[in-house]
């Protein structure tokens, strides 16, 4: 590809809660349960797990912005718009003449919703460490990034070894969802396992899947992966239906089941889970009331084929973080 000259930013005055930084895609989805070969007609959106968890912290009435790169396309235009639609930030996002702006396509079967990219050589994939220089990312409480952008080029795993490891951007939290993409690592399997424990190790607050933990490193329990990560960050370990697991910095551990709920579709739910845990912290909540909010958000996700649910409101929301634990478990949530 040739070098790009992206157009300069703007967004030198915004100021967000939280910015997620990431690749966000045109989303083609089926518009019914019947798999992607036997469709005549798909429905365009956009999704990108770190947009997902910008779009969900708005809509629980926090400040997000996203910052990635997108292609001087109709496609990149649809990923700004829908965003700023949603109350995202998108003024710092760069547009690149040349790389287009990636794409991915949701397979639905029997077996679950299968998705297929068409990534390769995105604009996205020209990110690099210069994104950690934006006044937007020095202003925010937190700054949410994940394992998908490291495996996307070099320079993309630069730019999140910039911001977590060597600490480029000094004053935010630094929060990372680990969110193991084995297709993304195809190249240099290898390499995956050690750069992302690398990469949880440096970060404030690490989200990670039992399931995809033992995938990586071999690890059974949560208890496992916090012996492995070590004290530093603040661990948040899913284990699918049955709960998820906090570990705070002090060490004190703190579990909450899973509530029951319908699933629909599964993609878009850890993201949601994300975003339910960061607003808690943004509002200074328990860790408890932030895995709660977790699953509460997660569960919405579950329970539509959108990547980004329409989030309960804050009054039922508080009414379900207010039970006790008794009650909790007992939740059923359709």
């Amino acid at each position: 590809m040739p070098p790009t000259s992206p157009r300069a930013p703007s967004g030198s005055e915004s100021k967000a809660d939280v910015v997620c930084i990431g690749e966000t895609m045109a989303v083609l989805s089926p518009p019914d349960a019947r798999p992607l070969a036997l469709q005549r007609a798909l429905a365009l959106a956009v999704g990108g797990a770190e947009s997902n968890v910008a779009s969900a912290l708005v809509a629980l009435g926090h400040s997000a912005a996203w910052l990635g790169r997108v292609g001087d396309d109709p496609l990149g235009r649809r990923v700004l718009e829908d965003l700023t639609a949603r109350g995202v930030d998108v003024s710092a996002v760069e547009t690149d003449p040349v790389r287009p702006t990636g794409v991915y396509f949701k397979d639905t079967g029997p077996e679950g919703t299968g998705t297929y990219y068409y990534r390769r050589d995105s604009a996205a994939a020209a990110m690099d460490p210069g994104l950690a220089g934006l006044p937007l990312l020095h202003r925010a409480r937190v700054l949410h990034l994940s394992g998908i952008t490291p495996a996307l080029s070099d320079s993309c795993a630069e730019l999140v070894t910039h911001i977590i490891s060597r600490r480029a951007v000094p004053g935010p939290v630094i929060s990372f969802d680990v969110n193991y993409r084995p297709a993304l690592w195809r190249h240099r399997p290898a390499e995956a396992a050690p750069a992302l424990l690398e990469l949880a190790r440096g970060a404030d607050l690490v989200f990670v899947g039992r399931d995809e933990a033992e995938t990586l490193w071999d690890t059974r329990t949560a208890q496992e992966v916090r012996g492995l990560l070590g004290p530093g960050p603040v661990l948040v370990v899913k284990d699918a239906g049955h709960g998820a697991t906090a570990y705070g910095a002090d060490g004190e551990e703190t579990f909450v089941p899973t509530p029951a709920a319908q699933v629909v579709e599964p993609v878009g739910a850890g993201d949601a889970f994300a975003a339910g845990y960061l607003a808690a912290f943004l509002e200074g909540r328990t860790p408890a009331n932030g895995l709660r909010l977790g699953h509460l958000v997660a569960a919405a996700t579950l329970s539509t084929r959108e990547d980004v649910p329409t989030v309960l409101t804050r009054d039922t929301l508080d009414r379900h973080l207010a039970l006790d634990n008794e009650a909790w478990s007992a939740l059923r949530l359709t």
